[in-house]
């Protein structure tokens, strides 16, 4: 006979058993987008705000380019924050996991890998790190782990 899982869908999220490395990778890595988040979404540190965003998003076929910037800039934004505070760290890093394809694909692949041409590895870096997270969540010292560790009581 097998048991049932009594795990319920939220603690699946909110789970982990990473230790203190996912600390280490989410506290840079969530300023990182949070900052450039806040570029798309307000001009912040020299970015370009929604209007100048959604621009150039809309050159690229990304269409419209207003929803597209707003898109993209609230999952780097929230998202980073997300990571910051260790909170629903694995659906902030599938968000930003795929801003991140789509910045490569759209943008970058073409430039080739190096950085010094607009190049991905970058954006590839970026998508490597959110996909860690995604799957060994946020770790120790999180509001994710305090909030499992309330709903296994």
């Amino acid at each position: 006979m097998t048991t049932a899982n009594t795990t319920s869908p939220l603690q699946r999220v909110l789970g982990t058993h990473a230790g203190w490395g996912a600390l280490a990778l989410r506290i840079p890595v969530g300023i990182i987008f949070a900052t450039h988040g806040a570029q798309k979404l307000f001009g912040a540190f020299g970015g370009y705000g929604l209007e100048g965003t959604g621009q150039f998003m809309a050159s690229l076929g990304l269409t419209p380019g207003y929803l597209m910037a707003l898109l993209a800039g609230g999952a780097e934004f929230f998202g980073g924050l997300a990571l910051i505070v260790g909170l629903l760290v694995r659906p902030a890093a599938a968000a930003l996991a795929f801003a991140m394809l789509v910045a490569i694909f759209s943008v970058h692949i073409d430039k080739g890998l190096f950085m010094a041409n607009n190049g991905y590895e970058f954006a590839l870096a970026l998508l490597a790190a959110s996909v860690s997270l995604l799957i060994s969540g946020a770790g120790r010292l999180s509001v994710d782990a305090v909030l499992a560790a309330r709903g296994a009581r």
